[in-house]
């Protein structure tokens, strides 16, 4: 945890200069990202809230992403990533969204996808989605992988 606090570090300090917020959907990271972000001194300054969002019903719910929005997409793909950043953003009104979906393992998803595969998005003044595969089965490794992953592709947007 502690390399993942260093990263939101240096998020925070950026996004503190700024006096930009986020708003973080998690799933397979199972809240691994926000509580490295919170774990940095001030977090209310810059971090306007999160959820875990690892059900259908988290979806609809937390994500207010109706089934009907899913429609040609499908959880733990790129386009699925890109919307709940979007719709996190949007919720909380912040000035970046960030998600991660995907399969931690031992075994992979329904939908086809091994574990060790991600796909997470940063939605703000530039975006973008990427998709990470580890490779491994080993749960609790993909999910820091995937927190490690995500907090750094978010690091490299506000560092623009």
């Amino acid at each position: 945890m502690k390399d993942l606090v260093a990263i939101a570090e240096q998020i925070a300090a950026k996004l503190k200069a700024r006096k930009e917020t986020i708003a973080v959907a998690e799933s397979s990271t199972g809240g691994l990202i926000s509580a490295s972000l919170l774990a940095v001194p001030g977090a209310s300054a810059y971090f306007l809230g999160g959820a875990v969002v690892y059900t259908r019903e988290a979806r609809r719910l937390l994500a207010d992403i109706p089934d009907e929005a899913m429609k040609g997409i499908r959880s733990a793909s790129e386009p699925y990533a890109q919307l709940l950043a979007s719709r996190t953003r949007e919720r909380f009104s912040t000035h970046w969204g960030l998600s991660e979906t995907g399969a931690t393992g031992p075994t992979g998803n329904r939908y086809g996808d091994a574990a060790g595969h991600s796909c997470m998005a940063v939605v703000g003044p530039h975006s973008s989605v990427i998709t990470l595969e580890t490779g491994g089965a080993e749960r609790l490794a993909n999910m820091h992988a995937f927190a490690l992953r995500a907090l750094d592709l978010l690091l490299e947007h506000v560092s623009r």
